[in-house]
C-alpha cells in the first residue's frame, strides 16, 4: 500500500527525466515494459528491473534505479513481466510468446499471434523454477482475427486474495504496423502459485468518444492507497489521423471499477526527436526515498522500421 490517501496523490506532480535510462541493445529495437524490485525488496539492497527486448526477458540490476547493468536472460520467447516478492520468494509473471520467426511471421498477417500468461519463481533473482502457466483462456476476450492474447500481467494482493490484472484480445494499429491489447481483464486465486479463476467481462474496453481510449486499452497497474485504489493505465488513442499512447491516472473504491481523473505523462509531440515523441506506455511506480518513481517505457515513431522504444522514469517529491 502507497502510504498517501487519493487526494494527496492527485496533487503530486510528476516531472519526466529529460533522457532515458536504457536504450536498445544487442540488436534488439526496443526496451519495453519495465518492473522494479526496489532496494528493500532484493536480497543484495540493489534496484532491479525486468523488462523485455525482442530476444525475451532480462534481468538489470543498480545502485540507484538510474545506472543498470546486466546480470542474465530470464526467458526467452517472453515479454511484459512482472516482478513481486511475496514472502522470501520471488514470482516472475510474463507473456509467453510464439518463436521469432512466427511473431515475425505475424506482423506480416501470415501467421496467428499466440500468447498467456506464464510465471517463474526464484529465491535469489538468480536460479529460475521451470515456467508454468498461469492463464490460458480469458473467456473468449482473447481471441481476434490477428490470434490471441493474453498479456500484461500484474498482480495486487488483495482482501486476503491475489488478483492478477492482463490485457487480452489484440487491436491493429494501422500505423504502427503491429498489434496493441484490446481489452484489460483480472483473475483471482487463494494462491499466488496458480489456481487464477478469470471473472466475468473485461473492466475496461475501447471507447470511440474517449480522446485516450478510442483505439484500445494498453495495460493497467494498480495500487492501493489509505482510501481506495489507483490505477495507472496507458490508453492507445487516435488523434489527428496518427496513434499515440499517453499514461493516465484512474480511480477507484474496489480496483474494479475505474475512473479516469487526469494523464500523467504524454507523449511529446512538439519535438520530433524526443525519445517519447509519440508514444509513452506501460509503466511501474515504486517508491524512491521522500519520492515516487514512475518508470516507463516510450517509443519516438510510429514507424515500424525506424522506431526504437527506450525506458525512463518520471518522478513526483511527496510533501513532507
Amino acid at each position: 500500500m502507497l502510504e498517501l490517501t487519493t487526494k494527496e496523490f492527485l496533487q503530486l506532480d510528476f516531472k519526466t527525466r529529460e533522457e532515458p535510462i536504457l536504450a536498445p541493445f544487442g540488436g534488439a529495437v526496443v526496451v519495453a515494459d519495465p518492473s522494479l524490485l526496489t532496494p528493500d525488496l532484493s536480497p543484495d539492497g540493489m534496484w532491479h528491473m525486468f523488462f523485455h527486448t525482442t530476444f525475451g526477458v532480462y534481468h538489470f540490476r543498480s545502485p540507484d534505479g538510474i545506472r543498470f547493468s546486466k546480470v542474465q536472460k530470464v526467458a526467452s520467447r517472453a515479454m511484459r513481466p512482472n516482478i513481486n516478492r511475496i514472502g522470501d520468494r520471488y514470482y516472475l509473471f510474463y507473456e509467453k510468446t510464439r518463436n521469432l520467426l512466427i511473431n515475425a511471421l505475424n506482423l506480416a498477417n501470415l501467421a496467428k499471434w499466440r500468447s498467456q500468461i506464464y510465471l517463474k519463481t526464484s529465491a535469489d533473482l538468480v536460479h529460475w523454477s521451470k515456467p508454468q502457466a498461469v492463464v490460458t483462456a480469458a473467456g473468449g476476450y482473447e481471441d481476434s482475427p490477428r490470434g490471441s492474447s493474453i498479456s500484461n500481467p500484474y498482480l495486487l494482493e488483495t482482501d486476503g486474495k491475489y488478483r492478477l490484472y492482463f490485457s487480452c484480445g489484440l487491436t491493429f494499429i494501422k500505423d504502427c504496423g503491429f498489434c496493441e491489447p484490446t481489452y484489460i481483464h483480472y483473475a483471482e486465486s487463494n494462491e499466488v502459485g496458480g489456481g487464477y479463476a478469470v471473472l466475468g467481462a473485461p473492466i475496461i474496453i475501447p471507447d470511440s468518444t474517449d480522446p485516450y481510449l478510442n483505439l484500445c486499452s494498453g495495460c493497467l497497474k494498480v495500487y492501493r492507497l489509505k482510501d481506495g485504489f489507483i490505477g495507472i493505465q496507458n490508453g492507445i488513442y487516435e488523434k489527428e489521423g496518427a496513434s499515440h499512447s499517453a499514461i493516465l491516472l484512474l480511480t477507484s473504491e474496489d480496483g474494479k471499477r475505474f475512473k479516469y481523473v487526469k494523464t500523467l505523462v504524454t507523449p511529446r509531440s512538439d519535438d520530433e526527436k524526443s525519445w517519447m515523441h509519440q508514444f509513452v506506455y506501460a509503466s511501474h511506480l515504486v517508491p524512491c526515498g521522500n519520492a515516487l518513481r514512475l518508470y516507463f517505457n516510450a517509443r519516438d515513431t510510429s514507424n515500424m522500421i525506424k522506431g526504437r522504444e527506450c525506458i525512463g522514469y518520471a518522478e513526483a517529491i511527496i510533501p513532507e
